[in-house]
């Protein structure tokens, strides 16, 4: 065959395929789209794509990859990159003491507005920290988060006297992700600073256990998307059925992520399942996630009909945006009970005049009685 026609026919293939990726990736959804972006860009080193670590005396600190913000991301669509985290070289104690996360502007390091944060994850895991720890009873008895934090809690810090311990060649596996609900007209690179506070090996610091538990409602599996619900069942529109849909053991489905209307409204999810509370626990601390438009969540006592305590939520004023999500610290804490039934209600309030996402969730600390008496030898 000719050169000029195997080029000719190259062309043709080539072109198509271009065209097709182009179709392909036009009919992504915005959080896909990033996706792709953002590997395409860190793959090709069109951006800084390195993750840069300086773990000193008693804080690890990284900072991510440059992502690029060119548009609206909302919550849970943005750029994002993930990295493992090795607190030590050998298997000694150390402490998780608090965690922390900035944005900075990619090319000065100069600190901007953490709208750019969506979220920064630290996942563990679970075999391998429960297997060193003794505790091979906990594997699989929960999603292996240690916490999260958001836009509005960009730091989370035990109490004085308390802690995570883990061994300290135990690998974090940390996620952080990016948002602009705000600026559509941007062409921007940011980075995040994560730190991790963490202490060697103390016989002072007591040990903390993390259970989280979030707002599961349920909708009609067969039609999830039809409006409006009856905001008297507690029912939800969900964002998106594949992701954060669970089964309740009896067929029925809940959605953790779904749609909430204008105006204000509230909602109630039993997190029973989610406590696995098998004796008392005294609870410590607690860092909250939620999305914008909420204005408060509370952890709720039904059985005593009281609250243990509400993270009320400050919203922008003039924007789409959180200023402060409170979180709960406490020395002498707070018992929670075998034979209590207990509640997540969140309250919103959407203003913008059209649809939102929500979520509401709470990484809850409580003393752990049985791993300080391994770790004492008792």
């Amino acid at each position: 065959m000719a050169k000029p026609k195997i080029y000719k026919i190259l062309g043709v293939v080539l072109l198509l395929a271009v065209v097709a990726g182009t179709i392909g990736y036009l009919s992504l959804s915005n959080r896909h789209k990033a996706i792709v972006k953002t590997t395409v860009l860190h793959k090709l080193h069109l951006v800084d794509a390195e993750w840069h670590v300086n773990n000193a005396e008693s804080h690890y600190k990284m900072v991510s990859p440059s992502f690029l913000i060119d548009g609206i991301y909302k919550s849970m669509e943005g750029p994002k990159a993930s990295n493992y985290v090795q607190l030590s070289q050998d298997s000694a104690l150390v402490w998780l003491t608090g965690f922390h996360v900035r944005a900075m502007d990619a090319k000065t390091k100069q600190p901007v507005s953490n709208d750019f944060i969506c979220h920064m994850n630290v996942d563990f895991n679970d075999v391998k920290y429960y297997t060193g720890l003794g505790l091979t009873d906990r594997i699989g008895t929960q999603y292996p988060r240690m916490t999260s934090l958001s836009h509005g809690m960009e730091d989370f810090s035990f109490p004085a006297g308390y802690g995570v311990p883990m061994k300290g060649n135990d690998l974090l596996f940390v996620t952080t992700q990016t948002l602009n609900h705000n600026l559509p007209d941007i062409n921007f690179q940011v980075k995040h600073e994560v730190t991790i506070d963490y202490a060697k090996n103390d016989q002072q610091i007591k040990p903390l256990m993390c259970r989280t538990v979030f707002v599961m409602l349920p909708y009609d599996k067969r039609d999830p998307y039809k409006e409006p619900t009856d905001p008297g069942a507690n029912e939800c529109i969900p964002v998106e059925t594949k992701n954060h849909s669970y089964d309740d053991g009896n067929g029925n489905m809940l959605s953790g992520h779904w749609v909430i209307p204008v105006g204000k409204n509230t909602y109630r999810s039993n997190i029973d399942k989610q406590l696995q509370i098998t004796d008392s626990l005294r609870l410590h601390a607690a860092a909250v996630h939620v999305h914008p438009f909420t204005t408060s969540l509370t952890l709720f006592d039904k059985t005593a009909n009281k609250p243990i305590f509400t993270s009320h939520v400050i919203n922008h004023k003039k924007s789409i945006g959180l200023d402060k999500i409170e979180q709960f610290s406490s020395e002498d804490g707070i018992w929670l009970y075998k034979n209590h039934e207990y509640e997540l209600v969140e309250t919103v309030n959407n203003t913008s005049g059209i649809q939102q996402d929500m979520m509401g969730s709470m990484f809850l600390f409580f003393y752990d009685r049985e791993l300080d008496d391994k770790l004492n030898g008792k």
